[in-house]
This record gives C-alpha cells, sequence and structure tokens, in this order.
C-alpha cells in the first residue's frame, strides 16, 4: 500500500473516496466538488482509495495532490476500500463520495450547518441525478433512527448520508458482494441517537448504463441476486436479537429489501420457476409472505400480487414494462 498525505491536523469531515478504473477528470471534478465548500484546510481530510487500479491517478492531479490523502491498495473492491478509508479516517465525521459523482455546492453547505451548529449523530440528505442546486432547505433534528426507520423508506446509498464516526463501533462494509450499502446504512442509523434529515439535494450522482448482455453478465446478475439475499437473511438474524423498537424499524427496511429482491429476480431473470424457488426459502426463513403493512403504494400492489399464484403470473409480464429506478 502507497501512502501521499499532507494532512496533519484532526478536521471536520473526512471524505473517503473509492477510486478504480475511472476517467481522472471524473475524480477531479469530485475533489474539486469538495474543495468548493466552506470548509478550511484543517477541517477537511480527503481520502482517495484506489482498488488497485491499472494506473494511479495521482500524476493527473497536478495541484490537486496537496490537497489530499492517498492510498493505493490491491483491488479487493469497493467494501474494502471504504474499510480502508475508515481505517485511516480522523475526522469527526464521515462523508462518503463515489470518485464519478459530486457534492453540490450549496445544499451540502446546509447539511455542514447541521453539524456545526446542532451536531447531530447523522445527517440525511438527498441524491440527485440533476446539477441543478435548490437553495431552498427543511430539516428536523428531533429522531432517533429507529424513529427515522419506522415512519421512512431510507435510501439504501452510504453516500446520502453525513455521520459521526463515532458511533461506527464496528461496524463495517461486507467484504466481495454487491449492494454492500443495503446491509450497512439500516446498522448505521440504528446506531444513532439524533438523526437529523433534511431535504436538500447534496450528493450528484452520474447514471451507468447496463453493459451488453453477456454470459459474464448474467453470472453478475445472478451474484447480485444471491448477495441481496444474503443481506437480508443476515440483517433478519441481526433483528432477532434487537430490542422491540429496533427490531421493528429494521423489519420494515427487511421487507422492502425483500420486496426490492423480488421485483428484481423478475426483471433479471424472466423465469416464473427461479421466482417460484426463490419465493419457497424465503418463506422457509419466515420472510414471505410479504408484511401486510401499508409501506408504500409499490409495496401493497406487490405484496397482495406475489401471494397468488395468479398475482404473480401477473408480476412477470407487469414488471418488466416499468420504467426502472437507480
Amino acid at each position: 500500500m502507497n501512502l501521499t498525505t499532507n494532512q496533519t491536523s484532526r478536521p471536520l469531515v473526512s471524505f473517503i473516496i473509492a477510486y478504480y478504473e475511472l476517467p481522472v477528470r471524473l475524480l477531479r471534478e469530485c475533489v474539486e466538488s469538495i474543495l468548493a465548500l466552506s470548509l478550511r484546510p484543517s477541517e477537511r481530510e480527503i481520502i482517495i482509495v484506489d482498488d488497485g487500479s491499472s494506473n494511479s491517478p495521482v500524476s493527473s492531479l497536478g495541484d490537486l495532490t496537496s490537497q489530499v490523502l492517498y492510498l493505493r491498495q490491491q483491488h479487493l473492491g469497493l467494501s474494502e476500500a471504504r474499510n480502508t478509508g475508515l481505517r485511516m479516517a480522523q475526522g469527526t465525521y464521515i462523508q462518503f463520495v463515489d470518485a464519478d459523482d459530486l457534492l453540490l455546492t450549496v445544499p451540502y453547505e446546509h447539511c455542514l450547518d447541521q453539524i456545526r451548529f446542532n451536531k447531530p449523530e447523522i445527517v440525511t440528505f438527498h441524491l440527485t441525478d440533476s446539477k441543478r442546486e435548490v437553495a431552498s432547505f427543511d430539516a428536523t433534528n428531533s429522531q432517533t433512527g429507529a424513529e427515522y426507520m419506522h415512519h421512512h423508506n431510507i435510501h439504501g446509498s452510504a453516500c446520502g448520508y453525513l455521520f459521526q464516526r463515532s458511533i461506527l463501533g464496528d461496524l463495517r462494509f461486507t467484504p466481495g458482494i454487491w449492494h454492500e450499502d443495503e446491509e450497512f446504512t439500516p446498522q448505521l442509523l440504528l446506531r444513532a441517537e439524533h438523526v437529523c434529515v433534511t431535504s436538500a439535494k447534496a450528493y450528484y450522482y452520474r447514471r451507468q448504463r447496463e453493459s451488453i448482455m453477456t454470459s459474464s453478465h448474467i453470472r453478475n446478475r445472478l451474484k447480485r441476486l444471491n448477495d441481496a439475499k444474503g443481506i437480508i437473511s443476515r440483517l433478519n438474524i441481526i433483528a432477532d436479537r434487537m430490542p422491540a423498537e429496533d427490531r421493528t424499524a429494521l423489519q420494515r427496511r427487511i421487507a422492502q429489501l425483500t420486496m426490492d429482491y423480488l421485483y428484481n429476480v423478475i426483471l433479471q431473470t424472466r423465469s416464473r420457476h427461479y421466482l417460484d424457488r426463490r419465493i419457497e426459502e424465503l418463506h422457509r426463513q419466515g420472510l414471505f409472505p410479504l408484511p401486510d403493512h401499508d409501506y408504500t403504494q409499490k409495496y401493497v400492489w406487490f405484496r397482495r400480487l406475489s401471494n397468488s399464484q395468479k398475482g404473480r403470473s401477473l408480476l412477470m409480464r407487469l414488471v418488466p414494462m416499468l420504467p426502472q429506478e437507480r
């Protein structure tokens, strides 16, 4: 592992950027979006974890190299890159940023104001695929993570949370899986007693186009599905050991992830036989039928249709026709 650093003081926020085989111009834009914030150099720490790219981006970063802490490791995947960043981070707060994304200055300043003046354990904000910056924001400061999860559909991306490093404890990303954020974020929220929920659209992400259908791509799709099911199973085990309030909050998230999993089984495989086998497995684990709650309109109709053979046949026809979200 190579290390380059000019940071010496303890910062307010550590920004952890996982980088792998991307155009350096995107990484530059990402770093520049952080440097554009009102944080003084002593208040920020920018950690770039290069997860074994073919060529190091350092020489192409030019004048930005003095502003970052750069680490290079063998290719281990996003989870391990972020875990490396967490080991190195010294900031009071942590912010994950993907190397091809960026922070939007005005709305993210609103999030920084929250940690400066209210000191919540977590600030939540929204991801957007538009660079248009809206300058009007709302914020609430009186919820625990469990209370928030009781009443809201949380977004899975770890990049949508600015959080105190001290609440992590031993929580880390599971190595070698897809959808690692979906396992990490609900556990992070449940560790927080003070969550600030903002309406700020503070994080810009770039939509990724699907690659062509290949045998390798099909294997990746099946691995994604298997990893998603593994996350659901592990969260279900964790929920059983929790106090009642936390358990109820996590069970809502588990139910939504289970719905998403079955939705993607239909979308990715188009196989009724595969769907029925996965439902049988979930049933044996007590994860199906889906709990009878009105979490969202989508959840309600999916739960009802998935409970019958005719409904599943209808889902097999409908799901591939629906617009897909990130």
